[in-house]
């Protein structure tokens, strides 16, 4: 359900949408000298609402707490994202997890009859941050683009929950959907899986843990994931700072995430380095600024060589987070338009 916001945040969410309807001439003077960095240029409505972004709540303080941390992205993830589209109906209830009971959220579209297609959908925000309420929005935006059952999973998060526990509730999850498909109105054969950062990690993880068993994905939905928990790829550095999404901050999320001393290169944490041949087709897709650019580009590169079916979109001009902000920014919405495609296409 949309967040209640204070006095303040509706104002900041009234300027900002206000400001990036502006003229081409206005919004270039607000957004100041277009930042051009490794062949690309940033969005110029992106640039306004990073600006925007940083006198507003300023930088990633490392020293702030996790609840505090929590709080804060409850308000702002889906404070720029697309207004709820009518949809038949959205139920909350209680699904199988790695260690008990976890709650989810099932979104039904308008014209979904059964036995129709279904995706479980696993929130970004770091292993750290995120609900199902962070990502409602973005839930009904792609049940209905995606013309398909969305069910949008609460899994454990870190530090309470250090990996594997977000990836086994996933996966108990997934695995009672598959089981249930048919008393939920489920066509078993398209059940997809995906998500967005964290999710997309989780997602990708998933699948390749379902390798070779009856149930398993038949669609992955790769949204900015963060596949390499070695953080070696280049992107790292080039966009450490002011993209939103900071080196420091992917450090921070990282310790949260991994046990002590645990090996980065695990599959279930790096997908990366995990098997490819035999893994469903993907729809993958990254963001020009956004210091894990270069660690999907090359998943989705090796996914291709090992003989998967892959369609991978970078945007050039967006940075991370993008999908939350498709109320906002035209090309974010552009891009949530093509996930939904490559979602509907894939299942249908």
């Amino acid at each position: 359900m949309p967040p209640t916001l204070t006095p303040r945040q509706k104002v900041e969410a009234a300027l900002a949408r206000s400001l990036v309807r502006l003229p081409s001439a206005l919004l270039q003077a607000v957004a100041g000298r277009q930042i051009e960095l490794d062949g690309a240029r940033l969005d110029l409505p992106s640039q306004v609402l990073l600006r925007l972004h940083r006198i507003a709540r300023g930088g990633f303080d490392e020293q702030r707490s996790v609840a505090r941390t929590r709080a804060d992205f409850e308000v702002l993830a889906p404070l720029l994202s697309l207004p709820s589209p009518p949809l038949e109906s959205v139920v909350t209830r209680q699904v199988p997890g790695g260690d008990g009971e976890r709650p989810a959220r099932l979104y039904r579209p308008r014209g979904w009859h059964p036995p129709g297609p279904g995706l479980l959908y696993l929130h970004g925000g770091g292993f750290v941050v995120g609900s199902l309420e962070s990502h409602d929005l973005v839930c009904r935006a792609l049940a209905v683009r995606g013309a398909c059952l969305v069910v949008a999973l609460d899994y454990r998060l870190s530090p309470e929950h250090k990996l594997p526990a977000a990836l086994d509730d996933a996966l108990a999850a997934f695995r009672w959907l598959h089981a249930e498909g048919p008393r939920l109105g489920l066509d078993r054969a398209r059940l997809a899986v995906g998500g967005d950062s964290a999710g997309g990690n989780l997602a990708a993880a998933l699948s390749q843990a379902t390798l070779g068993e009856a149930a398993r994905p038949a669609f992955q939905l790769l949204i900015y994931p963060a596949v390499d928990q070695t953080m070696s790829f280049p992107s790292i550095e080039t966009f450490a700072r002011g993209f939103l999404l900071e080196k420091r901050q992917i450090e921070w999320y990282r310790a949260q995430y991994l046990p002590g001393g645990h090996d980065r290169r695990d599959p279930r944490a790096s997908p990366l380095y995990g098997p490819l041949a035999g893994l469903p087709p993907a729809f993958v897709c990254t963001a020009g600024f956004d210091p894990l650019r270069d660690e999907g580009d090359a998943f989705a590169e090796r996914l291709a060589r090992a003989g998967v079916a892959v369609e991978h979109r970078r945007y050039p001009g967006l940075y991370h987070g993008f999908l939350s902000m498709a109320g906002a920014i035209p090309a974010a919405r552009a891009a949530l338009d093509d996930a939904g495609a490559a979602l509907r296409a894939a299942l249908d």
